[in-house]
């Protein structure tokens, strides 16, 4: 379960404005912070299933916002890719 502070952290790093908690950049980078929470914890719990479940909906969820984000404004698009380090 993801934190307020790693939450409010995860929303910082690609926030428009100043109370910004609703785009799609804000969105995805919330949800890579709870995918690295999930993938650490099926790492020690390799049986999981219910959490393997809950990941691979979240990894679809972050692909659909990041290819709505990627059509509407690409210049966005690209710097949410490079903050999050994520491959595309």
């Amino acid at each position: 379960m993801i934190t307020k502070e790693n939450k409010s952290q995860a929303i910082a790093l690609t926030q428009v404005s100043k109370t910004d908690v609703g785009s799609p950049q804000a969105q995805a980078s919330v949800l890579t912070a709870r995918i690295k929470e999930v993938t650490e914890h099926l790492k020690a719990n390799k049986h999981d299933h219910m959490a393997r479940r809950g990941l691979i909906q979240m990894v679809g969820k972050r692909k659909r916002l990041l290819k709505y984000l990627e059509r509407k404004d690409f210049e966005a698009y690209k710097a949410t890719v490079a903050t999050l380090g994520l491959r595309k």
